[in-house]
């Protein structure tokens, strides 16, 4: 009787470890996010939205990894600065990236991301200018262009869906309110991440051009940089970010800096990097 007993013990250990190897084997996947507080936040929202964790009551669009209620599939989470997470994606099992830094990285979000979020328009990438400076010749005219419906149709056959234009009544590219005539020989300045940012504006630059105005793009890789030098006066404008990321900054950091319009919106995927499908948490 005590040799049965045992050897069912033994047989109820053992199922159990092979059980938990199991289990194991499906969980503990390291996923990169953004480690800024908005982009962060759209991270792990898109996450709760796959069915790989639950956010705590209330947690919105300034969520971070502690706010996460429950993490079934025990996820180990790297923040890592968005536009080096193209960089580190084949150390990490997933990774959680902006289309910008996606496609600067010759990444295809249409065709390589496992999974985005919504085009939702509270993300759509806005045009930002030192407050004060809203209504200006230079900003009017900047806006016009990139409310134009070339910059539309550009965003449209250029990036099949991995960008989408939110300007619903695309225009000729220019303000009638504003003196072209007198702006002519004129320089703006904007500071723009390379892609799509920096690209889209170069449509922008030929229209502006037609109006003898130089349109003088400054390419940034970071999300500090373009926000200090418009709040410094140092650029005219910049195109590079969301408004609740813009919004976060100024708190964060002091500055004046303030939407005049929203472009397109880009939405956030998640990619395989180790793991090449959802399929490992059964998704």
């Amino acid at each position: 009787m005590k040799k049965i007993i045992a050897l069912t013990l033994a047989l109820v250990l053992a199922l159990g470890i092979f059980a938990a190897c199991g289990k194991t084997e499906q969980t503990g996947y390291t996923i990169a996010v953004p480690n800024d507080t908005t982009n962060e936040a759209r991270a792990l929202l898109l996450l709760e939205n796959i069915g790989l964790i639950k956010l705590k009551e209330g947690a919105g669009i300034t969520a971070t990894i502690l706010d996460i209620a429950e993490n079934p599939y025990n996820i180990e989470f790297k923040e890592v600065e968005a536009a080096q997470i193209p960089s580190v994606l084949q150390d990490v099992d997933f990774a959680v990236i902006n289309s910008n830094y996606a496609l600067a990285a010759k990444i295809n979000p249409a065709e390589q991301a496992l999974k985005q979020e919504g085009a939702a328009s509270a993300y759509g990438n806005i045009v930002a200018v030192k407050e004060g400076n809203e209504e200006t010749a230079k900003t009017k005219a900047l806006l016009a262009a990139l409310e134009s419906q070339k910059v539309a149709d550009y965003i449209k056959t250029t990036y099949t869906g991995s960008v989408v234009s939110t300007v619903e009544n695309p225009g000729t590219g220019f303000d009638e309110a504003v003196d072209y005539a007198a702006l002519a020989g004129e320089t703006i300045t904007v500071a723009a991440s390379p892609a799509p940012h920096a690209e889209i504006l170069k449509i922008a630059k030929d229209i502006l051009a037609e109006k003898n105005v130089t349109l003088e793009i400054k390419e940034f890789t970071d999300y500090v940089q373009p926000n200090n030098v418009v709040d410094s006066g140092d650029v005219d404008a910049n195109y590079f970010q969301h408004l609740p990321y813009l919004e976060d900054f100024n708190a964060q950091n002091g500055t004046k800096v303030v939407s005049v319009g929203a472009i397109h919106v880009e939405p956030l995927g998640i990619y395989g990097g180790k793991q090449t499908s959802l399929d490992v948490f059964g998704k």
